[in-house]
C-alpha cells in the first residue's frame, strides 16, 4: 500500500502534487519489486474510494499488487473481479 502523509478519506481529495508524488512512487516500487523478484511479471494497481466501493481503511491509499504467472487460474478481468458478472470475458 502507498499511503499519503496528509489525512484524507480517498485519493480524490488529494492535491495534484500529492497524486504526482504517489504515482512516481508507484513506478519506483514497481521497478524495485520487478528487480528484486524476477517471478513478478505483472501488477494490479487500485484503490477503494468509499464504503460502497469496499474501502475499509478511512485514509486514502493505493494498492500495488505484484502478480506472478499462474498465481490465479484465470486472471482476466483484473481488478474488475469485484463485480463478478463482469470479471470474465
Amino acid at each position: 500500500m502507498i499511503i499519503p502523509r496528509r489525512h484524507v478519506q480517498t485519493i480524490f481529495e488529494l492535491y495534484q502534487a500529492e497524486l504526482n508524488a504517489i504515482w512516481d512512487l508507484v513506478g519506483k516500487l514497481k521497478e524495485a519489486l520487478s528487480t528484486w523478484d524476477a517471478s513478478i511479471v505483472g501488477f494490479n494497481v487500485g484503490t477503494n474510494a468509499g464504503v460502497a466501493a469496499g474501502q475499509t481503511i478511512g485514509h486514502a491509499h493505493i494498492h500495488l499488487m505484484p502478480r506472478r504467472a499462474g498465481d490465479m487460474e484465470d486472471p482476466r478481468g483484473g481488478v474488475r473481479g469485484v463485480i463478478p458478472e463482469r470479471q470474465k470475458y
